[in-house]
């Protein structure tokens, strides 16, 4: 049965308008990070936390299947109403996020080394990078267990947690940035000084959430933790997110290191960019994860008209908030980058590749809404080909072929990425829908 539709719309913005809140405090840290950083007199230490900040974007959702697949299943439990299945799997991957946490802490120094010379930034560059990802790192079983609760508190529609998380966190963040990096002068260290304590806090605030949330009747019994095998089956259900965030990733990595090899002003200059990228990302992707907590309810309950009318529902509402952006940017662009740096050269570079950003929202739109559809419905096999296609046929190839255009070339690449995911992913979505396989 369908719900009404402004009961729908209703739920989706009581699910949505935490999200959009949360998800804006994430590049307003960077918008920190930046601002701070970008009135220093030396832009190699905004280029250093640039290139650490995307070396450890690389390294962390690589993942950040413990929060997308967490959401997926989490959500059709809830959809089933099934308890037990909610507790084991926020228990398991828990445990699952902490062990891997502390791997990377314990391979970090190959890690961060193979990762920064992959980066091509400057010599300089690269040594205040390496400070920056050393301290950086510690933060890695933190980052891990924030994606399982996130993922868990969204699945299980409770969207409230994660902004209380992440916005606690971002404000001490903020106040720990200009205190080492201002007032103490630790520069681009400080900055990593600064995250790291957010991070543990982050997931501390976070675990108090679960905790007061936890299902009424879940006991944590030793089927709870369950066996190899029972990991083993979280892994493999997501090993196609995987691939395809390391994809994604590595695209935007490409994106900073070939930007790196043009100049530092250049590197620095899509830094600034680059935060307006997350802004609306992170905007557009509260009403994505919305998408993803009421689909995996739908498909919990094998309810095709429910699912049918949650995908308009967000859809509208992602094409109006996208045009919101769009605007926002076209008139106050020049004053943001203003208020993120006093650099004369990294502020004129940043002003000449402002359009591309006026351009991106309704471009990127469509493949944020859709990824929050196919993860709500865990069919990440589709999202794992779509990003292989739009890689490997579009992206690279694009990027190869304007070269010549510099920056402009490469700003061209990324916009044509998020086009092709949109597409693929858009056909993708009719062929399920024709023939119903979203059930299956």
């Amino acid at each position: 049965m369908i719900p009404k539709l402004k009961t729908l719309d209703r739920r989706l913005w009581l699910l949505a308008w935490p999200l959009i809140l949360t998800n804006i405090t994430v590049p307003l840290l960077g918008l920190v990070d930046t601002a701070v950083l970008g009135h220093l007199e030396d832009p190699q230490y905004l280029g250093a936390v640039a290139v650490g900040s995307n070396l450890f974007t690389v390294i962390y959702w690589t993942f950040s299947f413990m929060r997308m697949g967490t959401t997926g299943l989490a959500a059709q439990a809830f959809g089933r109403r099934d308890e037990f299945s909610q507790t084991a799997l926020l228990v398991r991957s828990l445990l699952l996020a902490l062990i891997i946490g502390l791997l990377l802490i314990a391979f970090h120094s190959p890690i961060i080394r193979v990762g920064l010379y992959l980066m091509g930034a400057s010599e300089d560059v690269t040594e205040l990078a390496s400070g920056y990802a050393s301290i950086r790192i510690w933060s890695a079983p933190a980052v891990l267990c924030q994606y399982t609760l996130v993922g868990w508190l969204i699945g299980t529609q409770y969207p409230r947690g994660p902004m209380i998380m992440l916005i606690a966190a971002n404000a001490v963040n903020i106040v720990l940035d200009v205190l080492f990096v201002t007032g103490f002068g630790w520069n681009s260290q400080g900055v990593a000084v600064a995250t790291v304590f957010a991070e543990y806090i982050c997931a501390l605030i976070g675990l108090w959430l679960v905790w007061q949330r936890r299902p009424e009747n879940a006991e944590f019994s030793r089927e709870i933790l369950g066996k190899l095998g029972d990991f083993l089956e979280i892994l493999q259900v997501n090993r196609y997110i995987m691939v395809r965030t390391i994809l994604l990733l590595f695209s935007l990595a490409f994106f900073t290191a070939q930007g790196a090899q043009q100049s530092d002003t250049i590197l620095a200059a899509n830094a600034v960019l680059f935060t307006f990228l997350l802004l609306i990302s992170n905007g557009l992707d509260g009403f994505a994860n919305g998408a993803e907590a009421l689909v995996g309810e739908a498909v919990g309950q094998k309810d095709p008209d429910h699912f049918l009318a949650v995908c308009k529902t967000a859809l509208r509402w992602s094409v109006i908030s996208a045009a919101v952006f769009t605007v926002i940017f076209m008139v106050a662009g020049g004053t943001i980058i203003n208020l993120l740096t006093s650099i004369e050269p990294v502020n004129d570079t940043a002003r000449n590749y402002l359009p591309w950003i006026w351009a991106l929202p309704a471009i990127a739109v469509w493949s944020f809404l859709l990824d929050g559809i196919f993860i709500g419905a865990t069919r990440t096999r589709d999202m794992q080909n779509a990003m292989i296609f739009s890689v490997l046929v579009v992206y690279l190839p694009v990027w190869w072929l304007t070269q010549e255009l510099g920056n402009n070339g490469l700003w061209l690449a990324i916009m044509s990425l998020m086009l092709a995911r949109a597409v693929s992913m858009g056909w993708l979505f009719f062929r399920h829908t024709k023939s119903g396989r979203w059930f299956v």
